[in-house]
């Protein structure tokens, strides 16, 4: 099946779905990886571009399936493309901002049996798979992760909280105002394993 309309996959995965190398735990917590910006301040969508000979999605995708995240979820929009081990979600709705893209994740997420989600941006090179594991295994309805205590991606929602996300997410705010003044938000502390700094613009 073609990626182009449609949703798309690659049932291959290098561990068995669910499994985590870093864990040894069965998950039940899905991948939803926010992809579909043009990139405006960088010059292009970034989910195709190249660091270190690995395009930002296919990085993603990796650090996803290392954690023991199952299934591997990818919006898209202004870029279309392949994207091996994981299911494409394709957002028409793009330029309105990330919440459509993080909509458009859940709705389809819903029609899978995970159980919470685990949600990311594609222009996290400093990101690795050991902090999304930490994350994800937290045993708290609503995860985030924190970077020297200030918050970031991944973020992890149980499905209990999808409808209540999908209907707050607007605009460039994705979950933003959901989490707003909530008291009962996991903070996990992620600056020992990784970095929440976002590939913004070009370097020379």
């Amino acid at each position: 099946m073609g990626w182009h309309g449609r949703l798309a996959g690659n049932p291959q995965r290098p561990h068995p779905p669910g499994s985590s190398p870093l864990t040894g735990a069965h998950t039940s917590t899905a991948g939803l990886i926010l992809a579909a910006g043009e990139g405006k301040r960088y010059g292009e969508p970034k989910a195709p571009v190249v660091i270190d000979g690995e395009r930002l999605v296919d990085r993603s995708v990796r650090i996803l399936v290392e954690a023991g995240c199952a299934p591997i979820v990818v919006v898209l929009g202004a870029w279309l493309g392949e994207v091996p081990d994981a299911i494409t979600v394709v957002n028409k709705e793009w330029a309105a901002g990330m919440g459509t893209s993080l909509r458009a994740g859940l709705e389809y997420l819903l029609t899978t049996p995970a159980q919470s989600a685990l949600v990311t941006l594609v222009d996290l090179t400093g990101l690795t798979a050991l902090g999304c594991a930490r994350v994800a295994k937290s045993p708290a309805e609503i995860a985030a992760a924190t970077y020297s205590g200030v918050r970031g991606h991944p973020v992890k929602f149980s499905r209990s909280h999808w409808p209540e996300v999908i209907n707050a997410a607007d605009g460039d705010q994705g979950a933003r105002e959901f989490l707003r003044g909530r008291g009962d938000i996991e903070l996990i502390e992620l600056s020992d394993v990784a970095s929440g700094e976002d590939l913004d613009f070009k370097t020379e």
